[in-house]
């Protein structure tokens, strides 16, 4: 599949093992998620700008590297995303955080917005817009629609999650086939009420232990 970077790595895979597994409890679960974004975020990094910049180490004058251009900003689908964002900001502690908030419509199944909140200027932003699970796909397009309208660019947008459903990240590719997709897997399928199989149930319910 275009455009989708399934990171490959012992310790993502033994973590993600783990939160697989009904047994694990609401505090390990929403820990271990923290710690697999934050191993995400490491690889989505990869290609952010760095400047050459003149400092004093306690010996020498010497040129090195910093960050540099865009912004980031990390943008949680409400509300399972927020059980990513500290992980990232571990690793990019300078990031912004926006919101985008958006429920199922019980008729149409169609995604519904109902809360948005973002920093200013998206345009000159890079965005990471994650959601622990990439399912249809529907959540994901709706929430780039919505960071789009508001004045990012396609080219600043990567879409991280920690399981894929092959039907999300088509549906996502044929929506936007611009946006790069990271995940942890690319799981087999989706049942019949849009659940990833294997899968891990509901990210947000096993987050907030909501069950």
């Amino acid at each position: 599949m275009k455009n989708i970077h399934v990171i490959e790595h012992p310790l993502i895979e033994h973590k993600l093992t783990i939160i697989r597994d009904k047994e694990t409890g609401t505090k390990d679960f929403r820990e271990i998620v923290n710690e697999i974004a934050r191993l995400l975020a490491y690889e989505v990094s990869r290609d952010l700008p760095l400047e050459d910049v003149v400092i004093e180490t306690p010996l020498v004058k010497s040129t090195e590297k910093k960050l540099a251009g865009k912004k980031v900003v990390v943008v949680p689908i409400l509300r399972a995303g927020l059980g990513m964002v500290d992980g990232i900001l571990d690793l990019i502690p300078a990031a912004r955080v926006g919101h985008v908030g958006l429920y199922r419509d019980e008729k149409t199944m169609k995604p519904v917005e109902y809360f948005v909140k973002m920093p200013n200027n998206l345009e000159d932003r890079q965005l990471y817009i994650v959601d622990p699970m990439l399912a249809t796909g529907g959540s994901a397009i709706a929430a780039i629609d919505s960071v789009l309208e508001r004045g990012a660019k396609i080219e600043n947008i990567k879409f991280i999650s920690i399981v894929a459903a092959p039907e999300g990240v088509e549906a996502l590719h044929d929506a936007h086939p611009e946006i790069e997709i990271y995940t942890a897997s690319l799981d087999e399928k989706l049942n019949d009420d849009a659940y990833i199989v294997p899968g891990l149930g509901d990210a947000g319910d096993r987050l907030y232990g909501t069950l």
